[in-house]
């Protein structure tokens, strides 16, 4: 099978579509882009559909490469032919190939190798033949100085065939089939890893895994968060997981299909059956289940992280506002930063309105003070610890021109203080002014400043730390750049972390704009993005789309129409007796607009639709504003919850088993699936989204454990 029918085969997208869309690919064209700017090419693609032919594509890639690699080892051992070579062609999947590979292995000294060195291969092939009934007769013509009994030649000989069992494909495929389908995860404790002090099972690490001391589960039918749990639970060393199955049954099934006699023949051939499946069969595809197991769970527990990280960038935004920034604390004081409606720092000090110090007062009138002084709009308040107790000293002050006050996710903020990227903007400051800084930041833009962080920092996954690191880091950079391409990026403000998930930017094109913008002022059209070093044609087809110039020479530049699409909006201009900057935001002339008129070899509909779409609202920033939320002042620590409480609440993370919410105390509260609503919901994400502001029932308190049970209030 070729590539394009195999994507096809498992996306179900037309042919024509996806032969177009990997044409694009092997031109070094960028996801944001094809599903953009290349409708008619990819007949109206989205990002996820352009995004599937990629991953089926390198998959596809991969299976190419191991075939090659496969039939080179073979036929370097002098073992391939033709109808060989054949079949490793024809393998479609990754699992039936190294099946099919399986005898040509060469493995290190194996007790079947061993016995055909002893010269036992033949006594292994009399005994499949199933024909003797005289075997232990026949066995003593093979005994040797390594050979000492009929009993040692019929054993190795039984090693022979249990390799040959463990090497049938279909046998491997039948047992395949009864673990994915029968097979039970198991977990008992492990009770030297638990505190001797104490009963099993009570030390404060354990308890996280006390659900799983002695449990028992069809695998089939374990969701991927407690597969993951059950996992690192092992990892730590407090469970050992296992594997079962009903082995009587696998043992029947696999002589059916290899014991045609009932004779002595057929008793060595149980015997090795059982060998076969003990020894080689069962470890090997049990294992094999297991790693197909954390693969999906893996894949699950990525996507739910990846949907999340996408509501995260895409939050509201509060826009070009003069803020102050506070990250609260207590024996250390509490770090004010007073930010421009650019985001850059004008000025920086540390209060102490809290113990030790108490200083509340003199907090109170510097606070007030600086709020005059910058014209502050708005004061963003970390989340973190003293955070409620700034919030109540916050919202004391009796301010001329009282700015909104609003509670931020401080999540990643300390690893983005530290990191390179904070000390080359803040080079002459500590850490501390960094991390208020950002806070202040992400109520402005929250995409802009949360691209300078490691997304696995952000605390918006599970498990994050147990999944496969490296497809995490695909998927969530595929979520980010998605998310700056749908924004679009301001190339004369952003910094070099934004513009480098720009389609077909980069890191080092990012520095290049940025050195290029700090020395020549910034870029009055994008006809002047070109004179970057090193950003050629290419770069510039793939990115002029998404980056935006304000206020300059051309009002379509700040717009997601392509330049490579002006001349079509100056025809549309030039049709009704305007310029093309007039055509812009007029609905009556647009509306007047018929899009057939303007249809070419390369622009059609879809993407004449979107121009219009541009035209109508340029550079419209389609995501929420930020709202102001206030938590219930009266709680403050777990232990002031009571069952049946009605509280405010905002999501800050969202499982497949349902969603926490921060009800302003230190622990987060889950809301199960089964409390989200009256019916059963298969997709969390179609009942809450991140950062949604809500009501929330209190249902249980488990003081001990930390655990908040919840259910949302549809009152």
């Amino acid at each position: 099978m070729t590539l394009i029918p195999y994507i096809q085969k498992h996306t179900q997208l037309p042919e024509k579509g996806i032969a177009n869309t990997v044409e694009l690919l092997n031109q070094d064209c960028t996801i944001p882009f094809i599903s953009r700017y290349r409708k008619e090419r990819t007949g109206n693609l989205d990002e996820v559909q352009v995004g599937q032919i990629v991953k089926f594509k390198e998959q596809f890639e991969a299976l190419e490469k191991r075939k090659a690699t496969i039939i080179k080892a073979v036929e370097e051992q002098g073992l391939l032919t033709t109808e060989l070579k054949a079949k490793f062609e024809n393998c479609q999947e990754l699992t039936s190939l190294e099946d099919l590979y399986l005898p040509f292995k060469k493995s290190k000294k194996t007790k079947a190798e061993t016995a055909r060195k002893n010269g036992l291969e033949p006594l292994a092939k009399i005994i499949m033949a199933q024909k003797s009934d005289e075997i232990e007769f026949i066995a003593s013509r093979y005994l040797s100085a390594t050979v000492e009994n009929e009993d040692d030649a019929l054993e190795g000989a039984r090693h022979i065939i249990a390799e040959w069992i463990n090497e049938r494909t279909d046998i491997r495929n039948q047992l395949r089939n009864q673990l994915e389908r029968h097979a039970l995860l198991t977990t008992k404790v492990v009770k030297t890893k638990m505190d001797t002090s104490t009963p099993p099972g009570t030390s404060e690490k354990a308890q996280k895994f006390r659900d799983y001391f002695d449990w028992e589960e069809a695998l089939n039918r374990c969701p991927s968060h407690r597969f993951l749990a059950i996992q690192r639970g092992e990892k730590e060393g407090f469970i050992k997981v296992k594997i079962e199955l009903d082995q009587e049954r696998a043992l029947q099934n696999m002589a059916r299909r290899i014991i045609k006699s009932n004779n002595a023949c057929a008793d060595q051939i149980e015997l090795a059956i059982s060998d076969a499946y003990k020894r080689l069969l069962f470890p090997s595809l049990s294992n094999e289940l297991l790693k197909n197991a954390k693969e999906k769970a893996d894949t699950e527990a990525i996507a739910v992280f990846s949907k999340n990280l996408k509501q995260l960038l895409l939050g509201a935004p509060l826009g070009e506002k003069r803020i102050l920034a506070i990250d609260p604390g207590f024996r250390t004081g509490c770090k004010v930063v007073c930010l421009d409606a650019q985001g850059d720092l004008k000025h920086n000090e540390t209060i102490y309105p809290h113990a030790p110090q108490n200083d509340s007062k003199g907090a109170l009138k510097k606070l007030s003070s600086l709020v005059d002084a910058y014209k502050i709009e708005a004061i963003a308040i970390g989340n973190g610890t003293a955070s409620r107790e700034t919030e109540r000293l916050v919202k004391r002050i009796a301010f001329k021109n009282p700015p909104e006050v609003y509670v931020v996710s401080e999540a990643g903020a300390s690893i983005y203080s530290a990191s390179k990227i904070a000390r080359d903007e803040f080079p002459n400051y500590d850490v501390t002014v960094r991390g208020a800084v950002s806070i202040g930041r992400r109520l402005a833009d929250p995409l802009a400043e949360l691209v300078k962080i490691d997304a696995k920092s952000i605390g918006v996954g599970q498990y994050q730390h147990d999944v496969d690191q490296s497809k995490l880091k695909n998927s969530l950079d595929t979520v980010v750049e998605s998310c700056v391409n749908s924004v679009g990026v301001n190339i004369n403000t952003a910094s070099v972390p934004l513009l480098s998930y720009v389609s077909g930017i980069g890191p080092k094109l990012a520095e290049n704009i940025v050195t290029y913008r700090n020395s020549n002022g910034p870029f009055p059209n994008r006809t002047a993005i070109k004179k970057v070093p090193r950003l050629g044609g290419k770069a510039f087809e793939q990115g002029a789309g998404f980056l935006r110039i304000k206020d300059g020479d051309n009002p379509l530049d700040d717009s997601a129409v392509h330049p490579e699409s002006y001349p079509t909006v100056q025809k549309m201009a030039q049709d009704k007796g305007v310029q093309s900057h007039e055509i812009l935001r007029n609905s009556k002339l647009l509306k007047e607009i018929r899009l057939e008129e303007y249809q070419t070899a390369t622009i059609g509909l879809p993407t004449l639709k979107d121009i219009l779409e541009e035209l109508e609202k340029p550079g419209l920033d389609r995501r929420e504003k930020a709202k102001v939320f206030t938590f219930d002042q009266n709680i403050k620590t777990i232990t002031d919850l009571q069952i049946g409480q009605l509280l405010p609440g905002i999501v800050n993370n969202i499982t497949n088993f349902g969603c926490f919410v921060d009800i302003g105390i230190k622990e987060s509260g889950l809301i199960h699936v089964s409390n989200l609503a009256d019916t059963f919901v298969k997709d969390v994400n179609a009942h809450v989204s991140l950062h949604q502001q809500l009501i929330v029932k209190v249902l249980d308190v488990d003081i001990a454990r930390k655990r908040i049970q919840l259910k949302l209030h549809k009152g």
